[in-house]
């Protein structure tokens, strides 16, 4: 008796599952592609992680969010390079130099990055949108630091892209190495940018990391987690 009320109670709660499941709204459903012109929400950063063992999620995500997506050609390595799934990184900002390759994961988080945080901080505290952003490079085959000998950094698979300014639309130019240790909107617009592309990113490093990162911002999609 005992077995058939387990087997009873786990067929009921099944039924209320399913039932459930076909009635949630796209945006909670866990089963759908991450929108990513939507708001965020509590299943938006499980979806984003996601595409990290289901490629095919990233370019789904892209194709319901209408965002159009330029693939490049995948390039095999032996020495930790290689790319896969890589993209244009399509940005409604004009990136400085142009048309930087990343991971499909990465441009799905700076898609996420730019909508729900850069722009809001710009606003907040430049009372201006962002219209440029100055980046330093995405693809790289090289180890962490540039360093002769160690691991191989996330930039060597197109999981990275360090930043370092901003072109403001009413033409303020914001710089990390100039505004970082000011005491002004400039600095306070920096540190949200920093912080909240956290959110996004598992990787982000910012002058408060180190000396080598005194002018620019590390973002990367890497498995290690650090927001400093």
């Amino acid at each position: 008796m005992t077995r058939m009320r387990s087997l009873f109670g786990f067929l009921f709660l099944a039924l209320v599952v399913g039932l459930a499941l076909r009635h949630l709204p796209p945006a909670w459903d866990p089963r759908t592609p991450l929108d990513l012109a939507a708001p965020p929400n509590l299943l938006t950063g499980w979806k984003l992680t996601r595409m990290a063992w289901q490629p095919e999620q990233c370019r789904t995500a892209f194709a319901a969010s209408r965002i159009a997506l330029f693939p490049v050609p995948d390039r095999a390595s032996e020495d930790g390079c290689a790319l896969r799934d890589a993209v244009r990184l399509p940005a409604a900002l004009r990136l400085s130099p142009g048309g930087p390759i990343v991971s499909c994961p990465m441009a799905a988080a700076w898609a996420l990055f730019e909508r729900h945080t850069l722009q809001q901080a710009a606003r907040a505290h430049l009372g201006s949108e962002v219209a440029a952003v100055r980046q330093l490079g995405t693809y790289a085959c090289r180890n962490v630091n540039h360093a002769a000998a160690g691991r191989r950094s996330q930039h060597a698979t197109a999981n990275a892209i360090d930043i370092a300014g901003f072109t403001l639309r009413d033409g303020r130019e914001i710089t990390v190495l100039r505004h970082w240790n000011g005491q002004g909107s400039e600095a306070a617009f920096l540190r949200d940018v920093r912080n909240g592309a956290c959110r996004w990113f598992r990787t982000v490093l910012s002058p408060d990391y180190n000396a080598a990162h005194r002018d620019h911002f590390h973002l990367d999609r890497g498995p290690w987690i650090a927001c400093r």
